[in-house]
């Protein structure tokens, strides 16, 4: 995929993420345009552009499909997404951390020795390490399109 100066951008197409996080394209759409999570290669400007996902995005936007299933409301997941954007102070606070739930709250824990209750409520809690969904998803990617050269993926999924 190149963008209009020719030059060569790794990333996959709004359909692509779809097929892979298991997700509508109106749910993509709807969280891109509410900032809960947006492409970091390329945001749509207009009509007849397309936005352009990273690795990392995909496996953030499986973190939040997945806190989803497990019951945790779309609000609750934003306010943990703002909450945990503002803590960490970084766009993308999904990477390098390990999401718990009831439920009810989010917990994260940046090591063994911290788990931090984003919303301040002390409650059992259950694990989604984001590790685990990286090594899955890039397994999911070679399924899904194995004529993608995927070394920057493996690379970048290996160095997290």
């Amino acid at each position: 995929m190149t963008d209009r100066a020719g030059n060569e951008l790794e990333g996959y197409r709004a359909p692509q993420v779809c097929r892979l996080v298991g997700i509508t394209y109106r749910q993509l759409d709807y969280w891109d345009r509410t900032g809960l999570i947006s492409p970091s290669i390329r945001e749509a400007h207009g009509s007849g552009t397309q936005r352009l996902y990273s690795f990392s995005d995909i496996v953030q936007l499986k973190v939040v499909k997945r806190l989803l299933d497990a019951g945790m409301s779309l609000k609750k997941i934003r306010q943990a997404m703002d909450i945990l954007r503002a803590e960490l102070d970084r766009e993308n606070p999904l990477e390098d951390v390990t999401l718990l739930s009831d439920g009810t709250t989010i917990y994260a824990a940046h090591s063994p020795d911290e788990v931090v209750d984003v919303f301040q409520r002390g409650q059992g809690v259950f694990g989604i390490a984001v590790k685990p969904v990286q090594e899955e998803l890039v397994g999911e990617i070679h399924r899904l399109y194995p004529d993608r050269a995927l070394p920057a993926l493996e690379r970048e999924a290996k160095a997290n």
